[in-house]
């Protein structure tokens, strides 16, 4: 890859249920099938020399689909958890899952600690798993906690900044995603990373999540790599 790579890529995973339906294959199949595309694009960006990958795996909102569906989604996290872990590990890939994860089952919490216990401290790749994950949650819980911080006499209302708001977010140390890539054409950011997103750039494909390959991620940047970032400045020269 070029220079002025995305240090950070989040990725918007939709179309799973798409691609099942035009196979008349239960929308749970599509969620199995992609497992595989995580593992692609994991690779990819490894491959592309990006440091932190994003991945919009469940929603806050995606509680209310049918029982039999989440049941299939916290299965994909199980397997992906049990079958990746010692993968991610020897490649330097850690693990962070953020989110309102005290919702889900036991099976799928322990998933969860065992992926970021075997993952920890991996150095080529941060990746991060949003499960049961909205943004307008995600800023309510950082006004909550500045506020409790500010009852407690732990920090002045006054200078509470950008920087303090920032930090109080699930993703508080972690830079802001240069590039948002949505599968399926959908034009829509679905709850995601409201504060974050500001001024990162967008990628809209309507390839599928279950199709999407580590070619197509290598294009999003590539064209990322085209573009000029203003950050509501205007064009230099």
């Amino acid at each position: 890859m070029a220079s002025h790579l995305p240090r950070h890529v989040a990725i918007i995973m939709d179309g799973n249920g798409r691609w099942a339906g035009r196979r008349d294959l239960p929308r749970c199949v599509g969620h199995w099938e992609g497992m595989n595309a995580v593992r692609e694009v994991v690779e990819g960006a490894c491959a592309a020399g990006v440091e932190i990958l994003t991945l919009y795996a469940f929603s806050t909102e995606n509680w209310r689909r049918p029982p039999e569906e989440i049941e299939a989604l916290m299965g994909v996290l199980q397997a992906f958890a049990e079958k990746e872990r010692e993968r991610l590990a020897r490649e330097g890939v850690e693990v962070r899952v953020l989110g309102e994860i005290e919702r889900l089952d036991e099976p799928s919490l322990e998933a969860v600690r065992r992926i970021v216990a075997t993952t920890r401290g991996g150095d080529r790749l941060l990746l991060n798993l949003m499960i049961s994950y909205g943004g307008r949650e995600e800023i309510v819980g950082a006004v909550r906690a500045l506020a409790a911080a500010a009852r407690a006499g732990m920090v002045e209302p006054g200078a509470i900044d950008e920087d303090a708001f920032r930090g109080a977010l699930l993703t508080g140390g972690i830079p802001d995603p240069d590039l948002l890539i949505r599968t399926s054409g959908e034009m829509r950011i679905s709850n995601f990373m409201l504060w974050q997103l500001a001024y990162t750039e967008f990628h809209v494909t309507p390839v599928l999540w279950p199709d999407f390959t580590r070619e197509d991620l290598f294009e999003a940047i590539l064209e990322y790599q085209r573009r000029e970032r203003r950050f509501g400045g205007v064009a230099a020269g």
